[in-house]
């Protein structure tokens, strides 16, 4: 059985409440870090555990906390960055929705080890019936001593906001979100300075997703070492998945980091198969900015390797044969999904979403669209698959943030791998139609074997 961290207690009635909570060892590691731990000793346990951010780069946490800068007399903060907008991901909503003290308890300990005095959760705006969970929990966190001035008597003091956004994609990236923090349009800034040195209200800020915030509870109960026994390699510890798609069990599902992805989606203990006895025909592994993964290479590597859910065989071979964990929005295709359509449909999403903010962005989402549009009903040409090609190409690495990659690199993998289908939409628009909209083609579309 897979051992679970976060919602191990998931299934206990009340459990978002502060009494039940407190019942089933909430708090623990508030009491240990502030009772028996400095600050650095909890980066040190941060650090030994290999926790990586679970918003989707997989930065080193540890590492990351240690780059704050600490000038005298100047306020620190740490953000969490619950603004979870990727599309295909909602484990962050999951775990807030029943289990919001534990992401409270993660904020105070983090807090402490970061020597931060205020701190916040951005939530995005879509989230209001959550944000008032959430408020309900740090006003019991409050009422029981867990907020507040001179927290169990060690000297620490911690308030907690919650500051709703407006419904930006663009505000999951750090700066923007701190941008939007303060009141601003949620654009990226110019880095550096980094948010380390210079971040909300230009005082030293650390951002953490939901979902690592927490899990430094667990690290701090069982100590680092014990949580790096978890997982395989550089991939640590246990991760949420959002799975949906041509699934048979969606839902959100808690893994150890060294399952294979064919357990991982046929299994009767996460995912069920596919839908309808049908075939696999891809998946997107991270949310819907990360590179589409062609049937024979969602289960096996390009060596012909099991493919691991972990961070470096997601990846592996590159975006050439890989592609990437990120925020763990995991989306399923049968053989009946259209490729050139569902990339359509996230590229719509990049474009509405650009903060405008820079040109090849701005403009080329947009171009996208179109062409995309284009060929989707029925009125492109062979051309628009290169044109489409050159677009994403001279977008990625090219903006201020990494939106612009998000939009290219599903395109560019879409291309890559299921170019006989763009060229199908091209030759023959009115079955394509017909597939999509209409009455179903007989022609079925499965990318060339390796």
């Amino acid at each position: 059985m897979a051992r679970k961290l976060l919602l191990e207690n998931a299934h206990i009635e009340g459990i978002n409440t502060y009494d039940v909570y407190r019942k089933n060892g909430g708090y623990r590691s508030v009491e240990k870090a502030l009772k028996s731990m400095s600050p650095e000793d909890v980066v040190e346990e941060v650090k030994k555990s290999g926790l990586r951010g679970r918003g989707g780069a997989g930065f080193p946490t540890g590492m990351k906390w240690s780059f704050i800068a600490k000038p005298d007399g100047v306020p620190r903060h740490l953000l969490c960055n619950a603004d979870e907008s990727e599309p295909g991901t909602f484990k962050d909503r999951y775990l807030m929705e029943k289990i919001p003290h534990l992401l409270i308890e993660g904020m105070i300990v983090s807090s402490f080890a970061l020597g931060a005095n205020h701190s916040y959760i951005y939530i995005r705006g879509e989230y209001m019936y959550v944000l008032r969970i959430l408020e309900k929990a740090i006003a019991e966190a409050y009422a029981n001593g867990w907020l507040g001035k001179n927290i169990l008597g060690s000297g620490f003091d911690l308030d907690l906001s919650v500051s709703p956004g407006a419904g930006a994609y663009i505000c999951g990236e750090e700066t923007a979100l701190i941008e939007s923090l303060e009141g601003k349009r949620g654009n990226p800034r110019m880095k550096p300075p980094f948010p380390a040195v210079k971040g909300l209200w230009q005082r030293p800020t650390v951002v953490n997703n939901v979902e690592t915030i927490a899990a430094v509870v667990p690290i701090v109960n069982e100590g680092g070492d014990e949580y790096a026994k978890i997982g395989i390699g550089r991939s640590t510890g246990t991760k949420l998945i959002s799975a949906g798609g041509n699934i048979n069990r969606p839902g959100v599902y808690e893994i150890e980091m060294n399952i294979t992805v064919e357990e991982f989606i046929y299994s009767d203990t996460y995912c069920g198969g596919i839908k309808n006895g049908k075939k696999l025909k891809a998946c997107v592994p991270g949310g819907s900015s990360v590179p589409i993964l062609p049937h024979y290479l969602v289960c096996k590597t390009a060596a012909g390797q099991d493919r691991l859910m972990t961070y470096e065989s997601l990846a592996d071979g590159g975006f050439a044969t890989g592609s990437m964990l990120g925020s763990g929005g995991f989306i399923v295709y049968d053989e009946d999904q259209c490729i050139v359509r569902n990339t359509w449909n996230f590229t719509r999403f990049y474009h509405h979403e650009s903060c405008g903010q820079c040109s090849p962005c701005r403009e080329g989402t947009g171009w996208m669209e179109k062409v995309l549009h284009r060929l989707e009903y029925g009125h492109g040409k062979m051309e628009d698959i290169d044109l489409l090609w050159d677009i994403q190409r001279k977008i990625e690495g090219n903006t201020i943030c990494p939106l612009g990659d998000a939009a290219a690199w599903p395109v560019a993998a879409a291309i890559r791998h299921f170019r006989e289908e763009f060229e199908w939409h091209v030759n023959e628009p009115k079955a394509c139609m017909e597939r999509n909209y209409g009455l179903v083609a007989e022609k079925t579309f499965e990318p060339a074997t390796a």
